[in-house]
């Protein structure tokens, strides 16, 4: 995606991760202290990022940025549903803590990665047609 339409990346992690051999490209390692790599991208994002996150907390930060925002199975954060997901996130912790069983997230399938692909290639159609 990134070739396709000549886009910077930075891959961020607290640890180092495989990432292919690019000059668009970029490897950000950060310290391993808790929420390292989310605090180092919610303080470097800008309007016209595109960010990739299933961290609900981290989503949130960077809508009210103002960049973009798609999980890994390809829903889109927007002002308009982060609170939802915010609140269904925080709903969930709480019924966890109160010893209730939750199923977790669903497997990564073939149709969550088609929709991935489509709603990045969209975002970043989005900002480019936007500048």
């Amino acid at each position: 995606m990134a070739q396709r339409h000549q886009v910077p990346v930075t891959v961020v992690a607290n640890s180092p991760i495989r990432v292919p051999k690019d000059p668009l490209i970029e490897r950000m390692t950060v310290g391993g202290g808790l929420d390292a790599a989310d605090n180092w991208i919610a303080e470097r994002v800008r309007p016209g990022d595109v960010v990739i996150t299933a961290d609900i907390p981290l989503a949130a930060r960077c809508v009210k940025a103002g960049a973009e925002v798609i999980a890994p199975d390809g829903r889109r954060f927007t002002e308009d549903v982060i609170g939802m997901a915010v609140a269904m996130r925080d709903l969930m912790t709480d019924l966890r803590s109160a010893g209730a069983v939750t199923a977790g997230p669903r497997p990564f399938s073939a149709r969550h990665r088609s929709a991935f692909l489509a709603a990045l290639d969209q975002a970043i159609r989005r900002l480019h047609c936007g500048r």
